[in-house]
């Protein structure tokens, strides 16, 4: 579960040697998308505000997205221990969404996680002690920002409402890293990834085979007692690579 960095030592041989379009169908952190080379890059994913981030940090510089996120840090006073003043940009943000405000609070939520509510508002606590915008923090993002060009073209859709070209389907290639169905994230606690999202998924991807596109996916067939029938029957068509996961987060 989780960004894919520490696994990319593993997962990154395994793909084509030779990609042209490169497709994160869901593309979360970008961690696999940054690292592979392709002409273009095309990265979706079903939350809205990580995409929102994206293309507006497309348009600046690492240095620009920096000065303009200490000019928040200094209005709310925000630091590892002010949770007054992460609670009040929680609720200015909630008001009035701003893709600035956004990475504000995933860097000093609690692990540095994004959660909505309902109705749609940022409800992550505060990440009393442990979260803010540290000289590390603000390296990454920097180098972050940029390394997205414009070989990346940022999509929000349902990866059931994607469509591929298939005109240089040789050179395409898909990779997926979707909700686990047998364990639990943020993202997927409250019914997001069910049987039925699971069940499209694979079908998708037979599509794509059957098309001639290359695909990978990563999961979890087995964990905690749990194991996901449906995928290990799945995959007994396919080629099957068990990655080495153990490792401290």
């Amino acid at each position: 579960m989780g960004g894919k960095h520490k696994l990319l030592p593993q997962i990154e041989p395994l793909f084509p040697k030779e990609i042209e379009v490169f497709v994160d169908l869901f593309c979360g952190g970008l961690d696999v998308s940054l690292n592979v080379k392709s002409e273009k890059k095309i990265c979706n994913d079903l939350e809205p505000h990580i995409i929102d981030f994206y293309t507006n940090i497309q348009k600046l510089s690492g240095e620009e997205v920096h000065n303009k996120l200490m000019e928040i840090v200094k209005e709310y006073g925000l630091s590892k221990e002010n949770a007054d003043g992460y609670n009040q940009l929680r609720k200015d943000y909630n008001a009035n969404p701003d893709f600035l405000k956004f990475y504000s609070l995933i860097a000093h939520s609690f692990n540095h996680q994004l959660r909505y509510n309902g109705s749609g508002e940022f409800n992550m606590p505060f990440g009393k002690n442990r979260s803010n915008y540290n000289d590390k923090l603000q390296v990454r993002l920097q180098e972050f920002v940029d390394r997205i060009d414009d070989s990346f073209t940022f999509t929000n859709k349902d990866f059931r409402k994607m469509e591929f070209s298939v005109q240089n389907k040789d050179k395409t290639f898909v990779y997926c890293d979707p909700p686990y169905l047998i364990t639990t994230a943020t993202y997927n606690e409250n019914g997001g990834w069910t049987e039925k999202e699971e069940e499209s998924l694979l079908r998708n991807l037979d599509m794509l085979n059957s098309l001639g596109v290359k695909f990978g996916l990563s999961n979890v067939i087995s964990q905690n007692g749990k194991t996901n029938e449906i995928l290990k029957e799945w995959s007994e068509k396919y080629t099957v690579h068990h990655l080495n996961f153990h490792y401290s987060n």
